[in-house]
């Protein structure tokens, strides 16, 4: 591939993820719609048409790692694992 048919791909690839976010944006304003609709409505569910919508509190319990390697390093240490990936940044 030449440099230039490389520099079309970047620019491409550019202006494919601004779309992106400016999707993302719609996408989370007709989000937020939705969620005050139903904050208005006092529910966590709503059926409308053939959808069915749901927003509600999901709880979940994680391994707080900061507080076990303040009082337990030696602990933290032995069960942290090291992992390497790669990361595809154009800027």
């Amino acid at each position: 591939m030449s440099i230039n048919e490389l520099g079309a791909q970047v620019k491409e690839l550019k202006e494919l993820k601004r779309m992106a976010e400016e999707l993302a944006a719609e996408i989370s304003a007709v989000e937020d719609g939705i969620k005050a609709e139903m904050e208005a409505r006092q529910t966590d569910e709503l059926h409308v048409g053939m959808w069915k919508v749901t927003w509600k509190a999901v709880t979940s319990t994680r391994l707080d790692q900061a507080a076990v390697r303040a009082r337990a390093p030696e602990l933290c240490e032995r069960y942290t694992k090291t992992i390497t990936t790669r990361r595809f940044i154009v800027a």
